[in-house]
């Protein structure tokens, strides 16, 4: 065998069909873009198009609402506290927190905190330090004879002219009402 003979194995290499050179070839003419009209053309998109017609996405009613600005939390049952403690994984003598979960096994990911919930029974006694909490979760904490401490609320900021409107007046009301009283 010598360089000049070496060839590709059939049918390793496809042809492309070439568009638009003459009618024989079977993609002439319209190069199989059939007739006139939108559809023959580049970019063009008729999805959800019904002829005129109202398109049903927007006879349909709107419905729901995604908060984007909401907290995405790992969540950890009672069940899954008690079994990695069974195991070894977490010590019951010390406190619980998203660091010794995430070392135990039982968070992973990059999320905003931990919520404990409810499912599932736990023996040990723990002190759990958590985002967020179910009743139950706290509820059955508190049953072992363990404690679970959250972060604490912030209360919403009222700002604004309306706010101090409303605040000025009922001052004056409560104002009005206190001689009255006594």
């Amino acid at each position: 065998m010598q360089l000049n003979q070496i060839k590709d194995k059939f049918g390793s290499r496809k042809w492309s069909k070439r568009l638009g050179r003459g009618e024989s070839s079977g993609k002439g003419k319209t190069s199989g873009h059939g007739q006139k009209g939108q559809k023959a053309r580049t970019g063009a998109s008729l999805l959800g198009f019904e002829g005129g017609q109202m398109p049903l996405y927007r006879r349909l009613p709107k419905r729901g609402f995604k908060n984007i600005f909401a907290k995405k939390y790992a969540v950890v049952n009672l069940g899954e506290l008690q079994k990695a403690i069974d195991a070894g994984r977490l010590d019951a003598s010390k406190p619980v927190n998203a660091e010794t979960l995430r070392a135990a096994g039982l968070v992973g990911g990059t999320l905003e905190g931990v919520r404990l919930l409810g499912q599932g029974e736990l023996k040990a006694k723990l002190t759990v330090d958590v985002d967020g909490a179910s009743k139950t979760a706290l509820a059955g904490v508190e049953k072992a004879g363990g404690k679970v401490t959250l972060p604490p609320v912030k209360e919403p900021k009222k700002k604004g002219k309306r706010y101090e409107r409303k605040a000025k007046a009922q001052a004056k009301r409560e104002a009005a009402a206190a001689p009255a009283t006594s």
